[in-house]
């Protein structure tokens, strides 16, 4: 979380969606400016070069939340999760919040309520537009579970699997939602070398697969450099630099940071 002392790198992946905004947790974060002569003063420093004073003077996280696409920015700060979803939003978490007592395929099935169209009623008489839409979702579970190589893993509870899978489990509920933006809040935490160079060419993988724009907050710097587009870093709560693996690798405000120097 960004209130403890630890240093946070975000990621913007495959961009399908126009997204300008510096982002933390599963929320998008913007400033939106409040007068005419701040939106003037905001727009020249964007398309002024950076200079080391504006690095070094870090850049504060603001706190309203938006959610940006084809030019139209919608707030959803205050939103109710399901309204979020509905907008295309999905996440992972930090600590896996798995339904633990259910099986694996319930556990991806459980997340594609939102696209479901048939009533009450169908459901209690099991009506033919019931018995087609639960065989649909339990094809579309069945095939995200092949994806994430937890097909043959279908029928067992969840609190069963092992850490690495759980975390595939997690992506695989998230994607079940059919996202636009997809937040994963430190996918890497906990797994090995050899789980976490699994993990790198899966995210690769899926947001090429279904298009998708992926947001990581991560401090595995070997899964930062070898899947990221561009790069924000923050250090105690403020960013203090962004931009491609080879600029953040150059950058001396990183190194001293990541070194313990002071800034």
């Amino acid at each position: 979380m960004l209130n403890r002392r630890v240093k946070r790198v975000l990621l913007a992946l495959g961009m399908s969606l126009a997204i300008v905004s510096l982002t933390t947790g599963c929320s998008m974060l913007k400033k939106q400016p409040e007068t005419e002569s701040e939106t003037e003063k905001q727009t020249e420093k964007q398309t002024a070069p950076e200079s080391e004073s504006e690095t070094e003077s870090e850049t504060e996280l603001q706190t309203e939340i938006a959610y940006t696409s084809q030019d139209k920015s919608i707030q959803i700060g205050g939103l109710k999760p399901y309204k979020i979803t509905n907008l295309g939003v999905a996440r992972t978490f930090q600590n896996i919040r798995l339904f633990k007592s259910m099986t694996v395929l319930e556990n991806v099935k459980v997340a594609m309520h939102k696209n479901i169209r048939y009533g009450t009623l169908a459901a209690i008489l099991r009506l033919p537009s019931y018995n087609k839409e639960e065989k649909w979702v339990e094809e579309k579970a069945e095939e995200l579970l092949k994806e994430m190589g937890l097909y043959s893993l279908r029928n067992e509870l969840a609190t069963n699997l092992p850490y690495g899978k759980q975390r595939r489990l997690e992506i695989a509920r998230a994607l079940a939602i059919q996202p636009k933006i997809l937040y994963l809040d430190e996918p890497a935490a906990g797994m090995n070398p050899q789980e976490t160079k699994e993990l790198t060419e899966l995210i690769d993988h899926i947001r090429e697969k279904y298009k998708l724009t992926v947001i990581l907050i991560e401090h595995d710097m070997s899964l930062v450099m070898k899947i990221c587009e561009r790069i924000y870093v923050l250090n105690y709560g403020k960013m203090i630099a962004n931009g491609t693996p080879e600029e953040i690798k150059q950058n001396e405000f990183v190194v001293k940071a990541y070194l313990g120097e002071e800034i």
